[in-house]
């Protein structure tokens, strides 16, 4: 097999050829046929997440074919799936008994502390994967591994706004526009000041309004989400939301928070943050995609480019996700 591997953060990753992997009991063997390139990846590459596996293979918007099965899979060989970043979880801490799989207190990440999707084989836990259907078209279905699922959680955690507010439009917030519009509600874009490119995106993609961060929205917001990494975000939403309104952080990274007034927060406004997702979230929101229909916009890119993938997304130059093509 080939990969693309960090063998530190900060570097730049380097194509290996390794033996090919074999599953263990529970494991499958997973032939990638496309993974997204999301912005956690560029964390974990650009060192902001702690002690990751290394070295590492990144990425964890996987879709590709069971090759081979270890003891007690049910899946069948040549049966397509995703396999998303929650890689596994202990099943027995206080949080997986009470639903709350995503606060795991020893789980495993794929494209963090399991090797992941940028390579042309992975090994996954099977109980973790989700049957994909072959409708799907290949690079359009990697985007929603995570990019569609953690926005999907996010949404969820801003509970019934009508009004909504997307802060960073980038992978998540142009397939989860495209859920907001389904659900009847009203998209606001906020993009970097000055971004006209992906203020036209955003409205492409049915936001009612957008512009950049820094400008006031038309009308008072009843949630938003902040996809940006940006800490200086939670008090200019908490600045646009009405009052009642909540925050919702949807990154696992986010630059510090600077101090704020607290009449900003005050009228029962709220900051919550979103961690990692429950499998259940993947089956609500890969059953609820094609409904609505969630159209992915991608650029591909072939495996030995992945360095130019992350590049691209860290300078801000993509509409929509990147995705690698073993």
């Amino acid at each position: 097999m080939r990969a693309m591997v960090m063998n530190r953060p900060r570097e730049r990753l380097v194509l290996e050829e390794r033996p090919e992997p074999a599953p263990g009991p529970g494991e499958i063997l997973v032939r990638v046929e496309a993974c997204g390139v999301c912005r956690t990846d560029l964390h974990v590459v650009d060192g902001d997440l702690p002690d990751p596996k290394l070295p590492i293979v990144p990425g964890h918007e996987i879709v590709g074919r069971v090759e081979a099965a270890g003891a007690g899979v049910a899946l069948v060989l040549g049966a397509r799936v995703g396999v998303p970043w929650l890689g596994h979880t202990c099943g027995h801490c206080p949080y997986c008994r009470s639903a709350r799989e995503n606060l795991c207190d020893a789980p495993l990440f794929t494209g963090y502390t399991r090797d992941g999707g940028f390579a042309t084989h992975a090994v996954a836990d099977a109980a973790y994967a989700f049957p994909l259907g072959e409708d799907l078209d290949t690079v359009a279905a990697a985007p929603l591994l995570c990019a569609g699922l953690i926005g999907w959680r996010s949404l969820k955690a801003a509970g019934e706004a009508e009004a909504i507010g997307l802060y960073g439009f980038g992978a998540a917030a142009h397939i989860i526009a495209q859920v907001c519009r389904w659900q009847g509600r009203r998209v606001f874009a906020f993009t970097k000041p000055g971004d006209a490119a992906g203020q036209n995106f955003a409205r492409s993609m049915g936001a009612d309004w957008a512009g950049g961060s820094d400008e006031t929205p038309p009308a008072p917001l009843d949630a938003a989400i902040l996809f940006a990494p940006v800490g200086a975000l939670v008090p200019a939403a908490l600045a646009a939301v009405r009052k009642g309104g909540r925050v919702v952080c949807a990154g696992i990274h986010m630059s510090d928070i600077p101090s704020f007034p607290y009449r900003v927060l005050w009228e029962e406004r709220s900051v919550v943050s979103v961690a990692n997702l429950t499998r259940a979230d993947g089956d609500e929101f890969l059953a609820l995609a094609p409904r609505v229909p969630v159209r992915t916009t991608t650029r591909p890119y072939p495996l030995d480019q992945a360095n130019e993938a992350l590049d691209d997304l860290r300078a801000g130059r993509l509409e929509g996700a990147a995705v690698l093509l073993p």
